[in-house]
């Protein structure tokens, strides 16, 4: 008897001990009833980059797409937050005014936000203007260039590390930087790629150059801290990519050759 009544108390510790992956709640996750997820809006379009729709002015895009399916699996309503760069969500992360986000991976990051699994490559490049002799990457960092870059993101530090002779110009607005370089008033503007060739559509003559200067992942994002949180994000993250809807957004804004992280 005190060999079943063992076996019976360690079943019961085991049942109520160890918390299920898929334990956490709505209230784990959007706490004030509404899921918040914070997007970066800039001139052109990306896997991560949103744009204002020119009908509503709201943000669309892959990101906003992904944070529906996050809102509808948590039958909560969705709210957008709206920042300029990946940066500049991060540092509003312990101000509590979102919940999730997603942005290229970065290890400068992690000091305010948990990383999740990537849903996508996330490539970064240079589109020179119009009439420019530029045919790579190694003629960008020549004394002259004007280089622009947007700030607060992974992809400005690794221009700023790289180049030595050219002029380097962070914009905090990212339709600042496209427009001087649609002027012929920037040489180079570094940014992701889908962003780039969406803004060489927009800008005749511009051209998006072949070489990545740098090569990350697109990662789902909770504030730092937020166990339950970052756990729900993963498991949603893996499931959208497992299900099709991580594909079906990629191909409804546009990005069809872009391929889901495994």
């Amino acid at each position: 008897m005190l060999r079943h009544g063992l076996i019976a108390a360690l079943g019961l510790i085991f049942m109520i001990g160890i918390p299920s992956a898929n334990a956490e709640g709505p209230s784990d996750i959007a706490p004030t009833g509404t899921l918040r997820v914070a997007v970066a809006v800039g001139p052109a379009a990306s896997a991560f980059w949103t744009t204002r729709d020119p009908s509503t002015g709201k943000p669309r895009g892959v990101t906003v797409e992904l944070a529906r399916a996050a809102a509808d699996r948590l039958h909560v309503p969705l709210q957008l937050v709206e920042y300029q760069s990946s940066d500049e969500i991060a540092a509003a992360s312990s101000k509590d005014v979102w919940d999730l986000s997603f942005m290229p991976a970065d290890v400068k990051r992690e000091q305010f936000v948990d990383q999740g699994p990537a849903y996508v490559a996330y490539m970064s490049g240079y589109l020179v203007r119009a009439g420019s002799d530029i045919r790579s990457a190694a003629d960008v960092d020549r004394a002259g260039m004007r280089v622009g870059c947007i700030e607060g993101t992974s992809t400005s530090r690794t221009v700023e590390k790289s180049l030595k002779q050219a002029k380097l110009t962070k914009f905090v607005k990212p339709e600042e930087a496209a427009e001087l370089i649609g002027k012929g008033e920037l040489d180079a503007l570094a940014m992701g790629m889908g962003a780039l060739e969406d803004l060489s559509r927009k800008l005749p003559g511009t051209k998006v150059l072949d070489e990545v200067i740098q090569s990350t992942g697109v990662v789902v994002v909770v504030p730092k801290g937020k166990t339950a949180a970052k756990v729900w994000a993963a498991h949603f993250l893996d499931e959208a990519k497992a299900d099709g809807t991580v594909r079906r957004a990629l191909d409804g804004n546009g990005f069809t050759s872009d391929k889901v992280a495994p």
